[in-house]
């Protein structure tokens, strides 16, 4: 909703300037230099990427229109799953999890949290790293650099995405000259024909470097930034589930399990001690 937000601002900043100004607005309706600039981006980003990438790359748009959706209450709620799952394997032994984590779209435990289990990467971490768990043999610290490997692996395919879309941001100022120089071609030839007719044609070129240069600063390198970002908050839930396993691992209580866990949230979105305590409290 912000991004959306952000677009409106950065549009009416722009144009009502220009309109302030005394710009006619229909000379920026250069619809010509927006193919040529849309079309050789997109190009672009077809040529650089795989075709796996740039599935993942319209996904993460996506997720960036809609916000990031990681906040305290999805935190709580994995909080209390990771209670939960303590106190199974404190009670049950490992043993107990095994159903679980099988078939965890089955499981009556984790059916209790849809948000959780609707997010598939998390559900695979939670239930690879438990199942490492039921396994048995594997000490914490080497579970935990287990862990830890997997998530890095995670990480750098992830960083590809926002990477991306920032050379995207960098080439589209030297597209934008690209589509002026055409404009200047098509000025030339018309160099003998009267000024008004010259200087539309200049105009029109002209708007080509101004939508380079917007489209770059204004629009495609905020999303790139935007997309790290909540890929950020996506790494930081994932090591919230790390902790939290390595704990139950080292056969520590479920709220200690909670406490150590909860101590890997970012302050913003960290719940406090005393809405933990009371939650564990009443289960």
């Amino acid at each position: 909703m912000f991004v959306i937000i952000g677009f409106v601002v950065v549009i009416a900043s722009v144009l009502g300037g220009f309109l302030l100004e005394g710009g006619p607005i229909m000379v920026l309706m250069q619809w010509v230099e927006f193919l040529i600039i849309g079309g050789t981006a997109i190009g672009t980003l077809l040529i650089g990427n795989s075709p796996a990438n740039i599935k993942k790359i319209i996904s993460n748009l996506t997720k960036t229109m809609s916000g990031i959706k990681i906040n305290e209450n999805s935190y709580i709620e994995l909080l209390k799953l990771l209670f939960e799952v303590a106190s199974i394997y404190k009670k049950e032994g490992a043993i107990a999890l095994e159903k679980h984590i099988e078939n965890p779209e089955k499981s009556p435990l984790l059916k209790k949290f849809p948000a959780f289990i609707a997010d598939h990467h998390s559900v695979e971490v939670l239930c690879d790293s438990l199942r490492i768990v039921v396994l048995g043999g594997v000490p914490p610290h080497e579970l935990e650099a287990m862990i830890d490997s997997a998530l890095e692996t995670h990480h750098e395919e992830t960083s590809r995405i926002p990477g991306a879309i920032s050379k995207i941001a960098d080439a589209l100022p030297g597209i934008g000259i690209v589509a002026a120089v055409l404009g200047i071609v098509i000025t030339m030839q018309a160099i003998g024909g009267p000024p008004e007719v010259i200087g539309h044609k200049v105009g029109a070129a002209l708007v080509g470097t101004f939508l380079g240069i917007l489209l770059s600063y204004g629009f495609v390198q905020p999303i790139a930034t935007n997309i790290e970002i909540l890929l950020e908050h996506e790494a930081r839930y994932m090591y919230c589930i790390k902790a939290g396993v390595v704990a139950i691992a080292k056969d520590f209580s479920p709220m200690v399990v909670v406490e150590i866990a909860r101590k890997q949230i970012y302050s913003d979105d960290r719940p406090t001690f005393a809405a933990i305590d009371k939650i564990t409290r009443q289960k």
